[in-house]
């Protein structure tokens, strides 16, 4: 048998590929647009319900709290005491881990096959090796002079991959606030990126990795292990069952359980208030409930249609030969997505498994559409994607002016998609979550300054709601009001402090009865109305005066989880 050797000609025609065109070029490409979209959004509208109550969490840090677990407020106290909480430095991190989740999933897209062979080569799934001269579709460094992007799938499978995480709605929306949804895609790709390393390498190891990384994604919030159940099934229905039998596996296990087991420890000490608070959120009717027909539906809407493509393209791609040494991912979604569906969990829990789902897909598209007639494929769907996450895009990031967003709504016909039940206002929820809290706090600290030193030290502000204890903690310094106290959610684990109830500023009560049932007397001082805000937070503000119990003695019966 001989072999053809190429001449020195032919091998000097050959270019040294740019760093600058290569594959991960390009997906770092993609993945600044996200910190431009930051620059243009990031400190429109105002603070969100949630940030506030989780900067309030980073002011009292703690192995968990009642509704999440402990990594958020540990990182909103890492942000107190070094950038600040400025909506641009509360806004920084999420978009960061917005853009790093677009470079991942262009990575995971290459290391799932979207790259061309080296000579040494033994991936799994490759049947064969490549010579000098080959041409296999799929190596992102190596190009040919007239090589473009287009006519290199390898570059275009990260490409896609990462477009897709970049411009779908919910991660676009995911990584705008400073919230635990923020930072999920990122935890959970990362851990797909190891799986498929491991998968293809058989490098044991990377067990105690993906153990620790495992680990700090528990520790943001627990969603994970339903995925993680997935990934457990996977693993013993497809060649990664191999793991089993290594000890690094069970280390890796073992290194997850010891960083999550703080939390779990607390959680047990409190009687897991989680739990309890789930089944309280149920038996409440608060979320919108979806049967198996319309969730799927909302899922492709959620993802902009268009993108939704590239997660059957992924299952495609999961159970056929080529993607087989990876199976276990595929196996894993469907899993999940079974789990939510049955349990009737929010439309968004399944945003963090999308990324690696694009990057299967992207790579399953590169091989279905090598042939020369199916060329336009690959930038028609990038380009549609685009397309429609750009008509989207108002209704999930606020790059427009309240007017202009309204106006824009109007014309185009688009609404937010909701996740609750709640009364409709001028703005949809997401946005009207934004307005209203600083003028709040305001109109609180007007009247406590009417207040006679001696009454403001014994005058509690009393929040009924996590998102008014939050906005008098976040914005009542600046006005001279003291921290607020409540009932609701990990208010109540965080107590009265030395107020007994003599006199009480009370915040989101709906029923005026109920302050005259319990107040020796009260006064109605002001309101939360602002005409861009949520209608069901225009509620008065009530001053009491004589609580009827001492708040020291009665606060176990004032906690209210839900």
């Amino acid at each position: 048998m001989s072999v053809s050797i190429p001449s020195a000609g032919a091998v000097g025609a050959v270019r040294k590929p740019s760093p600058f065109t290569s594959g991960t070029a390009i997906v770092v490409y993609v993945a600044l647009v996200r910190i431009v979209l930051y620059f243009f959004a990031g400190s429109h509208y105002g603070y969100f319900r949630d940030e506030l109550y989780y900067l309030a969490c980073g002011e009292h840090p703690a192995l968990g709290y009642v509704d999440q677990p402990p990594l958020i407020g540990w990182i909103a106290w890492f942000l107190q005491h070094t950038i600040g909480t400025s909506l641009w430095a509360l806004r920084l991190l999420p978009a960061l881990a917005g853009a790093s989740t677009v470079v991942l999933a262009g990575l995971l897209a290459r290391e799932l096959g979207g790259r061309r062979s080296t000579p040494s080569s033994k991936l799994a799934g490759d049947p064969g090796r490549s010579t000098p001269s080959s041409k296999l579709a799929g190596d992102p460094g190596r190009s040919t002079p007239s090589s473009k992007l287009a006519g290199d799938p390898g570059r275009w499978a990260m490409f896609l991959a990462s477009l897709a995480a970049l411009m779908a709605p919910v991660l676009l929306a995911l990584s705008h606030l400073f919230t635990m949804n923020a930072f999920d895609p990122l935890l959970w790709t990362g851990i797909a990126y190891l799986l498929v390393r491991i998968a293809r390498d058989g490098s044991q190891t990377l067990w105690l990795v993906v153990g620790a990384l495992t680990g700090i994604t528990i520790l943001n919030k627990y969603a994970v292990l339903f995925w993680l159940a997935g990934v457990v099934i996977g693993i013993c229905l497809t060649g990664l069952r191999s793991s089993l039998r290594h000890r690094w596996f069970w280390l890796g296990c073992a290194l997850t359980t010891a960083i999550a087991a703080p939390n779990f420890l607390w959680e047990w000490r409190h009687h897991f208030p989680f739990l309890e608070l789930m089944h309280n959120v149920r038996a409440s009717g608060r979320d919108i409930l979806l049967p198996p027909l319309p969730y799927l539906q909302a899922q492709a809407q959620m993802l902009g249609f268009v993108a939704a493509l590239l997660v059957l393209f992924a299952l495609l791609f999961f159970f056929s030969r080529q993607g087989r040494p990876y199976r276990a991912l595929g196996w894993a979604y469907l899993i999940f997505l079974a789990e939510m569906m049955a349990l009737r969990g929010k439309l968004y829990y399944l945003a963090p498994v999308y990324p690696m789902l694009f990057a299967a897909g992207a790579v399953w598209m590169e091989s279905a559409t090598k042939l020369k007639r199916w060329i336009w494929a690959k930038p028609g769907l990038a380009l549609a994607i685009v397309a429609v996450a750009g008509i989207y895009a108002p209704t999930i990031l606020p790059i427009l002016s309240v007017p202009h967003f309204l106006a824009y709504e109007h014309a185009m016909g688009i609404e937010q998609q909701k996740f609750e039940h709640m009364q409709p206002g001028v703005l949809p929820q997401l946005y009207a979550d934004m307005f209203g809290w600083e003028e709040m706090a305001q109109r609180v600290a007007a009247y406590y300054h009417t207040l006679s030193p001696e009454e403001q030290r014994k005058t509690a502000i009393f929040a009924n709601n996590y998102g008014e204890g939050g906005a008098i903690d976040f914005f009542g310094p600046k006005y001279g009001l003291p921290k607020a106290i409540g009932g609701h959610q990990n208010y109540w684990i965080w107590g009265p402090r030395d107020y007994t109830g003599e006199s009480m500023i009370i915040l989101g009560e709906g029923e005026e009865r109920n302050i005259k049932t319990d107040c020796a007397s009260y006064s109605i001082v002001g309101d939360n109305k602002d005409p861009l805000s949520r209608r069901d937070e225009w509620l008065p503000i009530y001053h009491c005066r004589g609580f009827k119990w001492n708040l020291q003695t009665i606060w176990p019966e004032l906690k209210r989880w839900q």
